[in-house]
């Protein structure tokens, strides 16, 4: 008798989903429409961990992989109204007068911190003050002093400077909007030796963003990078040019074309498409003209 197990070509199950962004921020949070159906651009009111809040439909109904998405979703609670939009502002203007009785609540309590930005919560049960600081901050009593001034839920978050980047939000040394403020929906880990990968300056202030911090681009952009330079000439590869050798010294793939430099008398620097070299080696720094000297066509 065979008691192997009968497999079965199961399709993973499909679960409705939109997606919805607030304060205009990068990141997109699935939610289940119901039985409500949405376009890009639409408002939502839903209900978060922070409370019923008000957002912008950035994914419209879509069916998605059960495993793409962290169950249980929550369901929207309803379409915004232009009742809901007028509150939503009305809120703003809250968060603007909020602004300078914090900072006099701040000074009254000899605390070092830099408010970055307000926000209420769409039904106003909950003030949220984000701020940035050098260490840690004990506003236990500033709190109790917000508390009795709003008559509503207080809650300071301390943020770092990606947070108030992503936040605040600007131009990048690109000429376009920060990404995180944008697009990225989260912060990854970025080192200097992706900048190395790409072959771009380690000077600091060249990639750095505006926050500080190494540009989030590096991250998300170095995948691309790594697959092209799988199969582009690499830098230090020795290869056979015409009637002569040389050694590569730049590699680019973004343009298509690698700077060598032949085992001349001068020296000489080409460009060339990797189409004109053909790669017989590699060589490392000083054993360069060595090893041209000595390798042999095959």
């Amino acid at each position: 008798m065979n008691n192997e197990p009968v497999k079965t070509n199961e399709l993973p199950e499909l679960v409705e989903i939109i997606g919805i962004k607030f304060r205009n921020t990068g990141k997109v949070y699935y939610f289940s429409p119901g039985d409500i159906k949405f376009s890009e651009g639409e408002h939502a009111i839903v209900e978060t961990v922070r409370g019923v809040e008000y957002g912008e439909v950035a994914l419209d109904n879509r069916m998605v992989s059960s495993g793409e998405i962290v169950s249980p979703l929550k369901t929207v609670l309803r379409k915004a109204t232009p009742e809901d939009a007028e509150k939503e502002a009305q809120n703003r203007e809250l968060e603007i007068a909020a602004r300078p009785l914090f900072e006099d609540a701040v000074k009254k309590h000899d605390l070092v911190m830099q408010l970055v930005d307000v926000e209420y919560t769409f039904d106003n049960a909950k003030l949220i003050f984000y701020f940035t600081a050098d260490g840690r901050v004990d506003f236990r009593e500033l709190v109790k002093d917000l508390a009795s001034t709003f008559r509503t839920r207080i809650e300071l978050r301390q943020i770092g400077v990606r947070d108030e980047a992503r936040l605040i939000g600007g131009i990048g040394i690109c000429g376009r909007p920060f990404c995180c403020k944008t697009f990225l929906s989260d912060f990854n880990q970025v080192s200097i030796k992706m900048a190395k990968e790409q072959n771009l300056s380690l000077s600091s202030a060249k990639i750095s963003g505006t926050c500080g911090r190494l540009m989030c681009c590096l991250k998300f952009e170095n995948e691309v990078y790594e697959n092209e330079y799988r199969t582009f000439p690499k830098v230090d590869s020795i290869v056979a040019y015409g009637a002569g050798k040389g050694v590569i010294v730049e590699s680019n793939f973004l343009t298509g074309k690698v700077k060598i430099r032949l085992n001349d008398a001068n020296g000489t620097l080409k460009t060339v498409s990797p189409s004109e070299i053909k790669v017989i080696g590699m060589a490392k720094g000083d054993a360069v003209d060595k090893s041209l000297l000595e390798l042999e066509d095959k």
